[in-house]
């Protein structure tokens, strides 16, 4: 016989495992951290408040801008990269945050950049 506190404990791993998993699978762009530096390798990169291309501009950086970047995203929409980071840019020094397409911000200093595994 299984005593009433077990099947609750049991019922509220059961939900918490299935919620969880529910959220990992309706993710839309798979995440990854990181922390370093670089600099804009394109000669323009739109510098959005979320990683996609309909997103909000919030600014524009150059090339040889510095990016201090702290993650990637993947949108599976767009089959793209973004990386998330915050621009100082050369021209008038002002500090910009959000997301560029990886291959004009990545964490090698080259163009074209060598992307990570597209996520499952």
């Amino acid at each position: 016989m299984i005593t009433q506190r077990v099947k609750r404990s049991l019922v509220a791993t059961t939900m918490g495992l299935a919620v969880a998993a529910g959220g990992l699978a309706t993710a839309s762009a798979a995440q990854a951290y990181d922390t370093g530096h670089t600099k804009i390798s394109c000669s323009a990169v739109k510098i959005r408040n979320a990683p996609s291309k309909t997103s909000t501009v919030v600014g524009i950086g150059y090339r040889g801008d510095k990016v201090a970047y702290d993650q990637w995203a993947y949108k599976k929409a767009e089959k793209k990269w973004y990386t998330r980071g915050t621009v100082t840019r050369k021209s008038d020094g002002k500090k910009v945050r959000g997301y560029m397409v990886y291959q004009c911000a990545n964490p090698y200093g080259t163009n074209p950049a060598p992307t990570p595994k597209i996520p499952k």
